[in-house]
């Protein structure tokens, strides 16, 4: 459990239909391998003791009986196993009938959770056999104990933090008001589902569409375990389809008609972490729940979670271009709203030949397009210093070129050379005050040509620089409007590439894949052999796991020891222990150090769910201190 991970299982033994002792066998023996999987909870699917197509049968007191006396033997093989189990049987109780999930651990029957909606409608019969569940917990005389009864049943672990399981069956996920939503607004953090819901053409697809609204609705875990195979063919078919859903992503779905045990690494930290950003979860006072305490060993999950290393980047291609396009319009339509308002013509950018200033001018054009405006308005400068190369000079003017718009072009040099002798700065010196004078230089000429032009300068630099404070205060870090301030650079990358890919221009995407293939460089140190002389990922580090870091800080509040951890399993084989380490140093350092660049940062959009925007997402003091995160990464050396 050590970062808020516990391991879960939904397995669909294979049954036999009104044979309580078999089936009690076949989930003792499942049981069995998954204690050695590592885990902790353990789903079964709905009447899986008697199995779900008995029909009549279950009316008979002889099966009612012997999936009592199964239960007893199925709690028995808990005995002195670490995790918490349900198993789905029908239970007689004051004279009805109920769909009932027994949850057990370590030889003991905590509770008894009956079925609340029972369906009666198209191939589904159940009201013939059994009675609605009861909210109101009561009891249940099992062998003379009285065991917990009724919907409003949590199962709260005591040592482990954010682990309460809330139960419902089959049909309460399916109606208006699930119970589970009154589970979850109780503390109820993951929700066990035993199902027998039957295969029909495309009705998987709405099984797990409702399993990822429900988890994400309710920022929960949700782990639904279904009928499978052994259960009557006599009309309907059953597939096993299991499902592990957790804040409205699927971690693991099992393939049907396979018999297949799903296992699923649930995050109880982040769902907590998510529920404090949302604060919309609490104990109702009009609501009266039972929570029944267990314990559990605390012990590292062994992980089976995968996690990407490009958290901002879809990794299917159809999602990708969906997902492109639509940042575009957001940056784009954003750009819009702003020249209808202001009533100006003019667009400034300063055109280096890098990424992003190119995807500044793609979204400018845009937005011009949008108000019909004529793209000579956009007004491209690039001002070539001592760093400037020719690769990226040729770019910027091959990009004008092609897109239509007005290219100026301001060599700065003279400038700032200028502007050396009035602070008695030695031009061989390069250190900050070389490099940054540049870059205030170059924002100067955009401030002025704008308000030469009545126009708005443009800004450029991306949400990955602004994380790191890799911008020149005043200097690039200052504009009218970011567009690209709420796109990480990993995926500026990829929205560049989209462009290139669907401009249908040869001309076009031959300079944008030039662009996509140089070196992210400011280019404030003079070049060599006309070379590069200066690489940003060099000296701040990849931008694939700073990119990383800020989403699994900021998105998911994890701490550096799990960043890490995660981080490890995302990029193995590509970034060794110690190279991750040296730069999540670096990534803490620089974000809480540069705080203040963001603390005024101009307008720009938001884009996705992280934003740096200090006006919305992060309300951070400038001067807060980076001592506790800095501590947990110097304690993770040793």
């Amino acid at each position: 459990m050590e970062h808020g991970f516990i391991k879960a299982a939904a397995i669909t033994p294979k049954v036999k239909v009104a044979d309580p002792k078999h089936n009690g066998q076949a989930i003792c023996r499942e049981l069995r391998k998954a204690y050695e999987e590592g885990a902790k909870l353990i789903v079964f699917p709905e009447l899986c003791v008697t199995g779900y197509t008995c029909g009549d049968l279950f009316l008979q007191e002889a099966l009612l009986e012997e999936a009592k006396s199964q239960l007893l033997e199925i709690a028995a093989a808990t005995s002195g196993q670490d995790a918490l189990v349900a198993v789905g049987l029908p239970v007689e109780r004051d004279g009805r009938l109920y769909n009932v999930a027994a949850v057990l651990q370590d030889g003991a029957v905590l509770g008894m959770v009956p079925k609340m909606n029972i369906p009666f409608y198209a191939e589904f019969y159940e009201g013939r056999h059994f009675s609605e569940g009861n909210r109101e917990v009561s009891t249940y005389c099992l062998e003379g104990e009285e065991i917990p009864f009724g919907v409003n049943l949590l199962f709260e672990c005591l040592n482990v933090k954010g682990l309460t399981v809330g139960c419902e069956l089959c049909e309460d996920l399916w109606v208006a008001n699930p119970p589970s939503t009154d589970h979850a607004m109780m503390g109820a953090t993951v929700i066990a589902n035993l199902s027998a819901s039957n295969e029909t053409v495309s009705k998987h697809e709405y099984r797990e569409l409702l399993v990822k609204s429900v988890s994400a609705r309710l920022l929960c875990g949700y782990v639904y375990a279904c009928a499978g195979e052994g259960e009557s063919s006599q009309d309907v078919v059953f597939a096993g389809h299991n499902l592990i859903g957790e804040n409205g992503t699927i971690l693991a779905e099992a393939e049907r008609f396979t018999g297949q045990t799903l296992y699923g690494d649930l995050d109880l930290a982040r769902i907590r972490a998510e529920r404090r950003r949302m604060g919309a979860f609490g104990k109702e006072k009009d609501l009266s729940y039972v929570a029944v305490p267990f314990r559990l060993k605390i012990e590292e999950t062994k992980l089976g979670r995968t996690f990407d290393p490009l958290p901002f980047v879809p990794g299917e291609e159809e999602q990708k271009k969906k997902r492109c396009e639509e940042i575009l319009s957001i940056q784009s339509y954003g750009l819009k709203k702003r020249y209808e308002h202001t009533g100006s013509k003019t667009a400034v950018i300063g055109l280096s030949g890098g990424l992003d200033s190119t995807l500044a001018l793609l979204v400018a054009v845009r937005a011009f397009d949008l108000l019909h405006l004529d793209r000579k308005g956009v007004l491209a400068v690039t001002m070539p210093g001592f760093g400037t190369t020719g690769r990226t000079y040729d770019n910027a003017r091959r990009l004008a070129q092609i897109m239509g718009v007005t290219l100026k072009e301001v060599d700065i040099q003279e400038a700032v050379r200028l502007h050396f002798r009035d602070i008695q700065q030695d031009e061989d010196c390069h250190d900050v005050t070389y490099e940054n004078a540049q870059a205030r230089e170059r924002t100067q000429v955009l401030m002025d040509l704008a308000n030469q032009k009545g126009g708005l300068v443009i800004g450029t630099g991306d949400m990955s620089e602004l994380a790191l404070g890799w911008a020149t205060y005043n200097g690039d870090h200052m504009s009218m409007y970011g567009v690209n301030a709420g796109v990480p650079k990993t995926l500026v990358r990829h929205l560049v590439q989209y462009y290139a890919d669907t401009c249908g221009s040869r001309e076009l995407e031959e300079v944008l894949c030039d662009v996509l293939d140089t070196p992210v460089s400011p280019e404030l140190l003079p070049a060599v052999d006309g070379k590069l002389s200066q690489k940003t990922e060099d000296l701040v580090g990849p931008y694939e796991l700073h990119d990383f870091f800020l989403y699994y800080m900021l998105r998911c509040s994890f701490p550096p020891a799990k960043v890490y951890r995660v981080a490890k399993r995302a990029f193995a084989g590509r970034f060794g222990a110690e190279e991750i380490l040296r730069w999540l140093n670096v990534f803490y350092r620089r974000f809480f150090r540069h705080q203040f660049k963001r603390s005024c940062l101009p307008d720009g959009p938001k884009v996705g769910s992280v934003a740096l925007s200090p006006r919305g997402d992060l309300r951070m003091p400038s001067d807060a201190s980076a001592a506790l995160w800095l501590e947990e990464v110097e304690n993770l050396k040793s």
